[in-house]
Parts: structure tokens; C-alpha cells; sequence
């Protein structure tokens, strides 16, 4: 749904898209940067260390103000901020971006990665970076990449393999892949809103539904689906951009410094991710999920017509392909470790 100008009228009086006060000596920048995640989420504590070190090799020069929490809306309505030059920067999930590049859509083809590893070696080599490119053309550039963690099933009974999911209702982000996913492994995707997933489950509207390991736990959704199935079908990253007006008006060394912050900020979110994840998993065990190891095999085989979809799009079958190709490639070093 497209933003609502008075919203947009109001932001753009409000909140000009570049603070800028100039002096004989320097010019000071203040960038604006929302987002829709709480302040103890791992991304936004990762943005607010970015935030200090910009602030600091700058000298003051350069900083970024963050609104976090959904201040100024959720990722679709703060993408269109910069689009329209009424905000500078925003954090969006690959799936949030595929409205806007196509190429995005490819992190929601299921067993699309072998491992952990192999998502990681797409997600910052050169695959990654042939797909955050092609955002110039939508009026903003990517800085910086996040993981996210696997999405798997979780449920109030045990899932082994597909025949074990026929007939459950399963709750889902509803884009046109993740239902069929849904249908092609025996299930009925149910669209119900994220807050509502909790109840569901305890009054048996739904039988599960799919995420991480830390919304998994926080969510408390590990009360009421005690059985946790690890068949990662999908690992959706989330990205942090700046608006390319923006970009464009800041000077060679406020882009040096902006670019190497951003990067440094993936190897925090890295780090605190890994421990999240450890962490959400000893308290959700303690509390009596158990966690199911599967064969995937036999979920790829159960997805063969949707890999077709993606096959009859050129640019993702080729994607796709390449993708496959980077599972034997070494373990890239990140540039800035």
C-alpha cells in the first residue's frame, strides 16, 4: 500500500532527508536512519555501534540519528521515505526488497543452501554483491548485509518428513512462495497477522507455523508449540540502505568512513546473532521444546514445481545457478575482519 502523502508531506517538512549546517571549517551531516525493530534487537544494537563510530572517526562531523521501534513506519512505508527523499536510511529484509528488485525473491526459494556456511559465502561474496547492485536503480544503495538466521517449522506435533505436515495448518508471511511451499508439502498456509500467532496456536486455529530460533523463543510461541523442526528452508537476510540522493551529497572521506562503519557493523550483528541464537535455544529447551533434526531431501523433492516456477525467470534461474556454484567455493574472509 503506498504511503499516505499527508504522512509524506509532513515527514518531508519535518524531517528534512539531509541535516546539513555548514561552516568556513567543515560540514556537519546528521543522517536519518529508521527502522521497525525494537532497541534490543541484535540489528538495531549493531546500527546504534555503527552510529558511535561514525560519530567518532568524523569527529563529530558525521552522525546518524536512529529511529527504531516503527517511528516513521514499517520497512515498506520507510523504503518509499527515501525513495521519495523524505529519509536517508532504513533496514528492509530481502523479502520486504523483491517488490522492488526482482532479484531479492531468490532468498525465498527453499533449500536453497546447503549450510550456514554457504548462505554466508552468497550473502557477502560475489553473488551478494551482484544482487545488492542492482538497487541504484531504485533510488538507493545497500551498505551493509545481515544475517537472520534459518526459518524453520515449528508445530504442537512432531514432524519428521512431509507425509507428517499433511493437513496442518500452518501460519505464514503470504507472498505467492511461501504458500505454495506450504501446499506442495501437504499443509494449508494460514495468513493470520504475526500478534495473533500465539493465540492460534493454543486454541488449535493453527497446528504451526515457521521462523528462527530467536523469535521462536520470544515470542513465547515455544509454550504452546513445544516441537521445534530444524529444516532451515530458508535463510532471509536483512540489509541495511541509504538513499543514492543522499549518498551522492556526502563527500569522499563521510563515505569511507560511512562504508567501513556499515561494514564493521556486520561483523557485530554477526556476533551477537550467533549468541542470540544459542541463547533463545537453552531457554526454550528449558522450558521443554524439542528440537527435530530432519532429512531435507525429501522436502526439496516436494518443492520440485516451485524451483520450476523460479526456473522459467532467466535472470533467477541463472541466480539460482550460481548460487550452487558458490557451495564449493573456500570460505570467504570478510574484507573488514
Amino acid at each position: 500500500m503506498k504511503i499516505n502523502k499527508l504522512l509524506l508531506s509532513s515527514l518531508c517538512i519535518a524531517l528534512p532527508m539531509l541535516s546539513v549546517s555548514t561552516n568556513a571549517l567543515a560540514q556537519k551531516v546528521t543522517l536519518k536512519l529508521a527502522h521497525n525493530l525494537d532497541q534490543t534487537h541484535v540489528v538495531h544494537q549493531a546500527l546504534a555501534k555503527m552510529a558511535k563510530e561514525v560519530q567518532e572517526k568524523s569527529n563529530g562531523e558525521l552522525k546518524i540519528r536512529i529511529y527504531p521501534s516503527g517511528q516513521m513506519g514499517g520497512p515498506r512505508e520507510t523504503i518509499e521515505l527515501i525513495q521519495n527523499d523524505a529519509l536517508d536510511m532504513t533496514k528492509a529484509s530481502a523479502s520486504e526488497m523483491e517488490s522492488f528488485v526482482k532479484e531479492f525473491s531468490i532468498f525465498s526459494s527453499p533449500y536453497l543452501f546447503d549450510n550456514e556456511e554457504h548462505f554466508k559465502k552468497v550473502l557477502f561474496g560475489e553473488v551478494g554483491k551482484e544482487i545488492t547492485d542492482k538497487t541504484q536503480a531504485s533510488g538507493f544503495n545497500v551498505l551493509a548485509s545481515y544475517v537472520a538466521g534459518t526459518r524453520s517449522f515449528y508445530a504442537k506435533k512432531p514432524i519428521h518428513s512431509p507425509a507428517d505436515m499433511k493437513g496442518l495448518k500452518i501460519r505464514v508471511v503470504s507472498t505467492p512462495t511461501t504458500n505454495k511451499l506450504i501446499e506442495l508439502l501437504g499443509g494449508s498456509p494460514a495468513p493470520i497477522p504475526f500478534g495473533e500467532v500465539y493465540t492460534a496456536l493454543q486454541q488449535g486455529v493453527i497446528d504451526g507455523a515457521e521462523n528462527n530460533i530467536p523469535s521462536y523463543n520470544q515470542t513465547r510461541h515455544v509454550e504452546v508449540a513445544k516441537y521445534y523442526i530444524e529444516d532451515q528452508h530458508t535463510s532471509v537476510p536483512d540489509y541495511l540502505i541509504i538513499s543514492s540522493k543522499t549518498w551522492a551529497k556526502l563527500d569522499d572521506n563521510q563515505r569511507k568512513i560511512l562504508t567501513e562503519a556499515a561494514k564493521n557493523s556486520e561483523i557485530i550483528q554477526q556476533q551477537l546473532w550467533d549468541d542470540e541464537v544459542k541463547k533463545s535455544r537453552a531457554e526454550a529447551e528449558k522450558v521443554g521444546a524439542t528440537f527435530i533434526s530432519v532429512n531435507k531431501e525429501p522436502f526439496r523433492n516436494a518443492l520440485k514445481p516451485l524451483y520450476d516456477d523460479f526456473a522459467k525467470d532467466p535472470d533467477l534461474a541463472t541466480l539460482i545457478e550460481k548460487i550452487k556454484a558458490t557451495a564449493n567455493e573456500s570460505i570467504i574472509e570478510h574484507p573488514f575482519k
